[in-house]
């Protein structure tokens, strides 16, 4: 029997809908922060493949979850490229900067330094299999897409305006599709290797594509986004692939339509029922506010079911228009997972 996400991935509707959340496996989980408390650091915790495998796997045995996100980060690929990757507390990931022509072509990816995250992979399909109540569950590997991830190598860290990284894209056009070009080969080779460990769906997090410019979403988003899906599909024909191209707004029919992906990731800022696509067969996902899963209450099970019924008759898979947000209580978690459940 195909996985109920899988199902929808292969272009079915299926009522109620999975569910899985972005950020599921997190800080708001008090397991979570008892095994954080316990690592080094963040990439340390990352790339441990004992801890990383029980921090998948947390949300999936507490709630029911339709899927478990690989425990990982999107600047695990920066590091495996050589680039000086460090997470400051309370400040988030720190990047030193690359920016010069000389300093991109001194990149190179070594996957010797991420087979931790394949191991992880390994450990948690094996888990999931040997536990009746994940054993419907989907595994999604992930990586960030290249303009997200040269947005942190670049800037430097996040929260900021992204003037350098778009200065860059304008100005030095070569220097910048030197670096798509090194980025779409590393995580092509990541995602791959992430299938060949036994990833069941992979997701792409283009996280910053609302800050792209309407002058180079083409060559920052649509092209990279289109040759990674390309080259995983030509080692893994039947590995889906999702898109999530936060705050993209007008071009999400176009991304759906030029990139090769299985499912698109819709954020809270669309009205998901109105989006029409050109092939029916490519799932929506999302797209529930994150302040209303913190918020809980009525207020949170009824726009959940106005989604699930705007969505009804079409493949989508529920899920937040971001991320979980630190102080959410788990018990809104459980509490939406079985609203939309009982649909």
């Amino acid at each position: 029997m195909v996985k109920k996400l899988l199902s929808v991935l292969g272009g079915e509707a299926v009522s109620p809908p999975p569910v899985w959340l972005m950020r599921q496996a997190g800080r708001y989980l008090p397991e979570y922060r008892a095994l954080r408390a316990n690592a080094k650091d963040f990439v340390a915790f990352c790339l441990n493949p004992e801890q990383a495998t029980e921090v998948t796997l947390q949300p999936v045995r507490r709630f029911g979850l339709d899927a478990a996100i690989l425990f990982a980060d999107i600047l695990l690929v920066p590091h495996a490229l050589g680039q000086k990757l460090w997470f400051a507390e309370g400040e988030g990931p720190r990047l030193e900067p690359v920016r010069a022509r000389a300093a991109i072509s001194g990149l190179h990816y070594d996957s010797a330094r991420l087979e931790p995250v394949m191991q992880t992979i390994r450990n948690v399909r094996a888990a999931m299999a040997a536990d009746a109540r994940m054993a419907d569950a989907t595994l999604i590997g992930f990586a960030g897409a290249p303009w997200t991830v040269a947005s942190y190598m670049i800037e430097g860290k996040g929260g900021t305006d992204h003037e350098t990284i778009r200065a860059l894209a304008w100005k030095e056009p070569e220097s910048f599709a030197l670096l798509m070009d090194i980025l779409v080969d590393a995580t092509s080779r990541y995602l791959i290797a992430q299938g060949d460990a036994g990833a069941e769906a992979l997701q792409l997090f283009e996280s910053w594509a609302g800050t792209v410019p309407a002058g180079l979403f083409e060559v920052a988003v649509l092209k990279p986004t289109a040759r990674i899906v390309a080259n995983v599909k030509a080692a893994h024909p039947g590995l889906p692939v999702i898109g999530f191209p936060r705050a993209a707004g007008s071009w999400l029919a176009r991304y759906a339509a030029e990139t090769g992906i299985d499912g698109v990731g819709v954020d809270q800022m669309t009205d998901i029922g109105a989006i029409m696509l050109d092939n029916p067969k490519i799932a929506l996902q999302g797209n529930l506010d994150p302040v209303l899963l913190l918020a809980g209450g009525d207020a949170m099970r009824g726009e959940a079911a106005r989604i699930v019924e705007s969505m009804r008759g079409r493949p989508f898979i529920f899920n937040l228009g971001h991320g979980v947000m630190q102080p959410t209580p788990p018990e809104h978690v459980a509490d939406l997972i079985a609203a939309i459940r009982t649909t």
